[in-house]
């Protein structure tokens, strides 16, 4: 309960940062209109997050028969966690990555790269599928995706800003502001906010880890890919760039790219190797 009411708070401080924006985008009335984009961001990533995310990396929806292995193998895990069988999606990516999505067990989807279902054997492949049920099991995925969302709007409504402080100043010169604090506030709002992905994100790997490893069977499954994800990750990252949903992802899929490791949202890859080599 404690890090329920923990993740809430930092989603709350995620909508404040969207309000602050808005209101220095546009004073009073900008504070007004940023507060109803964040309640209807809010509530339209509860009912539309895993749709939103699918459509970012053009994820299509398989079959048994399209993929009876992939699809047997969540159906198996989720009997086992109790859990209802989720959708089954794939992304055409060569990365090889996974993350699950949807706003409660009862609506969520399990998807898959390419490259992951051409790099892993079947044990660690269900390792990988099993710590992404730990998620849903743990309702972890709704407030990521949410998370993810808010994230995207405050880049979004940064890069604005940050046009009108080199174009114009904006509201702030009308104010008396000075454009400089308008443009470290553009430059900041969107390292704040990966912060507080990064405060969300870290501590529920290591739980989708533990769960993960407990549904598999064996701790070691999910061991060899994280090993296996990391090194391949690094040198195929994933090709679009939406970094806000980076915590989604059961590895960083942008490893190899830019500055991504210095925020990254998720734990170290050889702490998580070493907890789950030590649960043997």
């Amino acid at each position: 309960m404690t890090s329920q009411i923990k993740t809430v708070a930092l989603l709350a401080l995620l909508s404040a940062l969207v309000i602050v924006l808005g209101g220095y985008l546009g004073g009073q009335t900008g504070i007004v209109i940023a507060f109803a984009f964040a309640l209807i961001m809010n509530v339209g990533s509860y009912w539309f997050s895993d749709k939103i995310v699918l459509s970012m990396y053009r994820a299509q929806e398989v079959t048994p028969a399209e993929a009876p292995q992939l699809y047997q193998a969540v159906a198996e895990l989720a009997q086992r966690a109790n859990l209802p069988m989720p959708r089954v999606y794939v992304i055409p990516d060569e990365s090889p990555n996974a993350f699950a999505t949807g706003r409660n067990p009862e609506h969520a989807v399990v998807a898959v790269t390419q490259g992951i279902l051409r790099l892993l054997p079947a044990n660690e492949l269900r390792g990988v599928l099993a710590h992404e049920l730990g998620h849903i099991a743990h309702r972890d995925i709704l407030i990521q995706t949410v998370a993810a969302v808010l994230a995207s709007a405050i880049v979004g409504i940064a890069n604005i800003m940050r046009f009108a402080a080199v174009f114009g100043g904006g509201r702030s010169n009308n104010r008396g502001g000075s454009p400089l604090v308008l443009l470290a506030t553009t430059l900041l709002a969107p390292i704040a906010a990966a912060l507080i992905q990064m405060a969300i994100s870290r501590s529920r790997e290591y739980l989708a880890d533990k769960k993960g490893a407990q549904l598999s069977g064996n701790p070691l499954y999910l061991a060899g890919a994280l090993e296996k994800l990391t090194t391949h990750t690094a040198r195929t990252p994933m090709r679009v760039s939406h970094q806000t949903t980076t915590p989604l992802f059961i590895v960083n899929p942008f490893a190899g790219k830019s500055l991504s490791a210095l925020f990254s949202t998720h734990p170290p890859v050889e702490e998580r190797i070493a907890r789950l080599r030590a649960m043997r």
